[in-house]
């Protein structure tokens, strides 16, 4: 629409009452004509520009999408108008990047465009999976049920991310302060010992050595491990995007203690509730079963589901092509084939996810209430053994100092 324009207007609704906006059109006549087709009679009309494209690069948070989706699922259900829900929702938005999002989109929907296709040109905010969950609503006249369900989705999979950062940035965090603590031992308070010992002409024991030795080839070399860091943090996400790399490390944490139990219970319920929802929006199973593989949220599953959406092209059962990959869990599996046969697979879909949902949510308190001793155990072994280490050659002297 690079020959449109946007137009700010004002004038008055069917009621009479006073009304004000913006619209999109490529002159102003056409502008005045879609005004009045949506019962509007406007006084004033006058062009401006559109929205920066700046101002709306970068992606939003999915929690903040999730709640744009349930306010403008709350106000068609409350009888709203959808350009009027627009309009409310860009005016209380906090983020500038979210006001212009919205009317960006109600723009697009005041000149005669579905809903679905004004969110396709957005990508990087709304996928494909919620496009396509929005084009069912509209062709089934259902968009208010349909906008509550994708809510409720992006709620749940956005509470199951809060879960597995939960688990990863406590123990994260401490190992990093212990690491900065132990750096600064080695760099600033051992050379101090080193110089202590060195007038002491008696022979050091062998952990006061190997910290010394540490400690020299920290000193030598720190600029350079904080360089090789800096680039292993830097590259990570680019290598994270390449297929080969990215499902190593999938396959990698799936296959750690603790974490990888709680990764896999993550990609289940993410697999079971994504289709869950596309299948009850009656969207068609086969590109139902490739939305599950675009928003798997782990390749070793998004590879499975593509494998499995092939088998059920071809005629088998899902839940007999889930079985071949041994991918999923058995539970999940029969449940499945519980609900082929009985014509309710999702709401067999929806308690699989619910299950592996509370198994997510139970696995991260025990293991946050289990990682706390352990990770206080090894700072005390990792800062204690550096103290204690440097302290080996002045207990010792007073050891036969007090012989003596």
């Amino acid at each position: 629409m690079s020959d449109t324009h946007v137009f700010a207007w004002t004038g008055r609704d069917r009621q009479g009452a006073a009304a004000s906006g913006e619209i999109v059109g490529p002159n102003p006549q056409m502008a005045r004509a879609a005004l009045r087709r949506q019962g509007i009679q406007p006084s004033r009309l006058q062009r401006k520009r559109k929205p920066s494209a700046r101002r709306l690069r970068g992606r939003l948070k999915t929690s903040d999408i999730a709640f744009f989706t349930r306010q403008l699922a709350t106000m068609l259900r409350s009888g709203v108008a959808l350009v009027q829900a627009f309009d409310i929702v860009a005016s209380g938005a906090e983020k500038r990047r979210m006001t212009d999002l919205v009317r960006g989109i109600r723009n697009d929907v005041s000149a005669g465009e579905s809903f679905a296709t004004a969110l396709r040109r957005h990508p990087a905010q709304f996928d494909t999976l919620f496009c396509n969950l929005v084009d069912a609503g509209e062709r089934a006249g259902a968009l208010e049920a349909m906008l509550h369900r994708i809510a409720t989705h992006k709620e749940k999979t956005e509470g199951l991310r809060s879960k597995l950062r939960k688990a990863m940035v406590y123990p994260i965090a401490v190992i990093c302060v212990a690491l900065a603590v132990s750096g600064i031992l080695l760099i600033k308070v051992v050379p101090q010992f080193e110089q202590i010992f060195a007038g002491f002409g008696a022979e050091l024991p062998a952990a006061t050595l190997l910290v010394i030795a540490i400690s020299e080839f920290a000193q030598e070399w720190w600029l350079a491990l904080l360089v090789c860091v800096a680039v292993l943090l830097a590259g990570f996400p680019a290598a994270r995007r390449a297929a080969p790399a990215r499902e190593a490390m999938d396959r990698l944490v799936l296959r750690l203690p603790l974490i990888g139990g709680i990764s896999r219970k993550s990609a289940v319920a993410r697999c079971a509730r994504t289709m869950a929802t596309t299948i009850s929006s009656g969207v068609p199973l086969i590109e139902a079963l490739n939305s599950v593989a675009a928003s798997a949220g782990n390749s070793v599953f998004a590879r499975e589901m593509h494998r499995i959406c092939e088998e059920v092209a071809g005629g088998r059962q899902i839940s007999a092509a889930m079985r071949t990959g041994r991918v999923f869990p058995t539970i999940v599996v029969q449940m499945i084939a519980v609900g082929e046969e009985s014509g309710t697979l999702d709401d067999m879909l929806d308690r699989s996810a619910a299950y592996y949902e509370d198994q997510v949510d139970d696995t991260v308190e025990s293991l946050t209430s289990l990682l706390e001793p352990m990770i206080m155990a090894v700072l005390g072994v990792l800062i204690g053994g550096l103290v204690i280490a440097m302290y080996l050659p002045i207990f010792q002297l007073g050891a036969v100092a007090g012989g003596l």
